[in-house]
């Protein structure tokens, strides 16, 4: 386990309107506003179109499902974190007959709006967080990335 502090610098609300690729406006938006490193708190609205992946087995390094729909869907919720400048972004929706979600791709199409929040936490170095296995090996890339300036 590894745990590490971080101020807030603020928090930035963001709108993508209909027909907007919504992992594309947020990629666009930290861009925009400069957020290195921050969390993905919440968001709301609704899609006309989905794409992401899932988990599919249970080892090291886990491989991975990718789905595509369409159809009218209700966001529940968005969450994720924004690691040296990548959005890596999970969302949960639904229509009034199941719910969906995990790691969003290019293909999630806003219908009516979604509204996204997002706490800016640039001051903290984030870069290798989403790395897969132990916080040791997960340093141990760090460093060799750092070697290679």
């Amino acid at each position: 386990m590894h745990t590490e502090t971080a101020s807030l610098s603020r928090l930035l609300y963001v709108r993508a309107d209909p027909g907007e690729d919504l992992l594309e406006t947020l990629q666009a938006a930290a861009d925009r506003e400069g957020i290195r490193n921050g969390a993905i708190v919440c968001g709301v609205g609704s899609l006309s179109a989905y794409h992401y992946h899932v988990v599919t087995t249970a080892e090291l390094p886990p491989e991975n499902g990718y789905v595509r729909g369409d159809g009218p869907f209700d966001i529940l919720t968005v969450t994720g974190a924004i690691l040296d400048g990548r959005v890596h972004a999970h969302m949960t929706f639904s229509d009034e007959k199941v719910a969906m979600g995990g790691h969003i791709h290019e293909g999630c199409t806003v219908l009516t709006f979604a509204i996204v929040l997002i706490a800016d936490t640039s001051d903290t170095s984030m870069a290798v967080w989403d790395t897969v296995g132990p916080w040791q090996a997960v340093l141990d890339v760090q460093a060799k990335a750092d070697a290679r300036g």
